[in-house]
């Protein structure tokens, strides 16, 4: 039987294996869930009920948010960064 540290490293070298475009895409899903786990806090329901849509909620655009960082590992995480810095130097030009 795999222990839990072989099954997560296992998990982890597949997310890798997926496409730069997959981890971007993983990755932004994690923003509607961010609004959506604290806009439901203007919805008229029980307090209960709030706390546990927003647990459910925060833990999903969690879940994506590592999800998405896995896929894209180091290096994608530079080409993300590389990106917005020329965006933004292209913009301070014009």
């Amino acid at each position: 039987m795999k222990t839990l540290q072989e099954t997560f490293s296992g998990l982890k070298k597949r997310l890798g294996r997926l496409s730069f475009r997959t981890g971007v895409i993983v990755l932004s899903l994690c923003v509607p869930f961010y609004i959506l786990s604290f806009a439901q806090m203007a919805l008229p329901i029980s307090t209960s009920a709030k706390g546990v849509l927003w647990v459910v909620l925060f833990g999903l655009a969690k879940t994506f948010q590592y999800g998405g960082l896995v896929i894209l590992g180091a290096e994608g995480v530079k080409r993300i960064k590389l990106y917005f810095k020329r965006r933004r130097s292209a913009q301070e030009i014009e």
